[in-house]
C-alpha cells in the first residue's frame, strides 16, 4: 500500500501540483485503498498544527510583510549600494548584501528572490551585467535568508525536533555568514574578470544615512534574536512584538504605512500564513502513514546497515537532501524528512542542533540546484532567460555553497560554537 502513496506523491509532483495537495491527495487514496476510517484526516491535520511555537510563523510573516510595505527594501538595497557600489561588480555585492540584510526579515529564500530580484535583476542588466549572471546572483544570494536567523525553516526544525529556537538560531548564524561571504568573494571575482561596472564612491555622509535609514528595521531582527536567546519572550511572542514594532517604525518613522496598505499586508499574509499551515497539516499525516508504514526504522536500519561512520552516513543524507531540495520547498522537505533523518544522525553521535543546522542549508543550496532548483525558475523568470544559462552562470556560486556545506557538516564547531557560549 505504502507504494500508492508514493507513486502518487511523486507523480503529483511531476505534475507541478502544489506540495500541500500533492500530499493531501496521495494521504487520500492511501486511506481509501487500505479502508482506513477518513476521520484520520482532520485529526492528524489538526494536532499537526496544534503546536504553539508554530504560531509565531504568521507573526513573523506578517512582521516582514510590514517591513516590506513601508520602503524596508529599497532602503537596505540603498545601504548596501553606497557600502558596496564602488567596488567592481558593486551592483552584484548589493544583491547579496542586501540578502544577507534581508535574511532577517524575509526568512525564505524564495520570498526574497522575488522581492530582491524584481527590484535588483533590472537595475544589473540596464547597468550592463549579462541577464543570466544577474539572475544567477539573484538566486544564489537568496539561499543566506533562511539561514542567518531569524529563519522560518529553523522554527520549522526546532517544532519537529523539540530543540531550542534560540540555540538554532545562534547555530545558523555563522554558517549564514560565512556563505554569504563566500557568495560575495565568487561575485567579486567573477565581475573583476569580466570587468562589470562600478558607482562612484560614496561619501562617509551618505553611508551614514543609509545606515540610520536601515538602523530601525535591523534593530527589530536584533530584539528578536536576543529576546528569544535570553528568555525575555517566546518566539511566538517575539513574533506579536515584531508585529507592534513593524506597525510603530513603518507608520512613524518611515511614514509609508497606512489603513489601506495594512489591510493588504494582513490579508497576503493571511493567505501565506494558511497555505503553509495546509501544507503542515497535510505533512504530519504524510508522516504518521510513513511511521505505521515503518519507513523511518527502514530507512535508518538501511543506512545503518551500509555504514555506521559518521561522516560516512552525513554524507549520505547531504546527497540526499540536496537531490530533494532541487524539487520540493524547503519546509515541505523538512516536514517530511527531517524527523526521519534525525534519528539516523543521533544513532552516530551527531548533535542535533548540528545536524538541523545541516539539514536546512542543504534544502537551502537545493534550491538552487539545477535541473529544477525552484530560487532559478523565480529569477530567471523575472530575468527572462533559459533557466539552463541562468543554471550555468550559477555554477560558481553552488560550488562554493557546496564548500560551505562540507565546512559545516566536518567542522561542527561552526555550529555549535556560540550556541555553546551563550549557554555558559
Amino acid at each position: 500500500m505504502i507504494w500508492i502513496l508514493i507513486i502518487v506523491f511523486v507523480v503529483c509532483l511531476i505534475l507541478r501540483y502544489p506540495i500541500a495537495f500533492s500530499l493531501g491527495l496521495s494521504c487520500l487514496l492511501y486511506l481509501v485503498f487500505k479502508g482506513t476510517p477518513l476521520i484520520v484526516v482532520p485529526m492528524k491535520m489538526y494536532s499537526g498544527i496544534d503546536v504553539f511555537i508554530l504560531l509565531s510563523i504568521p507573526g513573523f510573516i506578517i512582521a516582514g510583510n510590514l517591513m516590506n510595505q513601508g520602503g524596508l527594501t529599497e532602503k537596505i538595497i540603498r545601504f548596501c549600494n553606497h557600502l558596496l557600489g564602488h567596488i567592481r561588480g558593486g551592483l552584484s555585492l548589493v544583491n547579496i548584501g542586501a540578502s544577507m540584510l534581508f535574511a532577517g526579515i524575509s526568512g525564505t529564500a524564495i520570498s526574497d528572490t522575488a522581492s530582491l530580484g524584481s527590484i535588483l535583476i533590472p537595475a544589473m542588466k540596464k547597468e550592463g551585467y549579462d541577464s543570466s549572471f544577474s539572475c544567477a546572483v539573484t538566486a544564489a544570494s537568496s539561499t543566506v535568508g533562511p539561514i542567518i536567523p531569524p529563519s522560518v525553516p529553523m522554527i520549522i526544525a526546532a517544532t519537529l525536533s523539540g530543540l531550542s529556537v534560540g540555540k538554532l538560531f545562534l547555530a545558523s548564524a555563522i554558517p549564514g555568514i560565512l556563505l554569504g561571504l563566500g557568495l560575495l568573494l565568487t561575485a567579486y571575482f567573477i565581475s573583476k574578470r569580466k570587468k562589470y561596472p562600478k558607482h562612484p564612491k560614496s561619501s562617509f555622509k551618505q553611508v551614514a544615512r543609509g545606515f540610520f535609514d536601515t538602523f530601525w528595521s535591523l534593530l527589530m531582527t536584533f530584539i528578536i534574536l536576543f529576546g528569544i536567546i535570553g528568555g525575555i519572550f517566546t518566539p511566538t511572542e517575539a513574533s506579536v512584538v515584531a508585529i507592534i514594532y513593524a506597525l510603530i517604525i513603518g507608520r512613524f518613522v518611515y511614514k509609508k504605512l497606512n489603513f489601506k496598505n495594512v489591510q493588504i499586508v494582513f490579508l497576503d499574509s493571511m493567505k501565506s500564513s494558511a497555505s503553509l499551515m495546509i501544507l503542515v497539516g497535510f505533512a504530519n499525516l504524510f508522516g504518521w502513514i510513513l511511521i505505521i508504514e515503518q519507513i523511518p526504522q527502514t530507512i535508518s536500519s538501511e543506512i545503518l546497515g551500509f555504514t555506521t561512520n559518521k561522516y560516512m552516513v552525513l554524507l549520505l543524507i547531504n546527497l540526499l537532501l540536496i537531490a530533494v531540495g532541487t524539487f520540493m520547498e524547503t519546509i515541505a522537505a523538512l516536514l517530511i524528512l527531517f524527523p526521519i533523518l534525525l534519528k539516523v544522525a543521533l544513532a552516530v553521535d551527531v548533535d542535533p542542533i548540528h545536524f538541523a543546522v545541516i539539514a536546512v542549508l542543504n534544502l537551502i543550496i537545493g534550491l538552487t540546484t539545477p535541473p529544477v532548483g525552484v530560487c532559478l525558475f523565480v529569477a530567471s523568470s523575472i530575468g527572462k532567460v533559459s533557466i539552463t544559462s541562468v543554471s550555468k552562470a550559477g555554477f560558481p556560486f553552488l560550488m562554493v555553497s557546496f564548500i560551505v556545506l562540507i565546512l559545516v557538516t566536518l567542522f561542527p564547531s561552526l555550529s555549535l560554537a556560540l550556541p555553546e557560549l551563550f549557554a555558559d
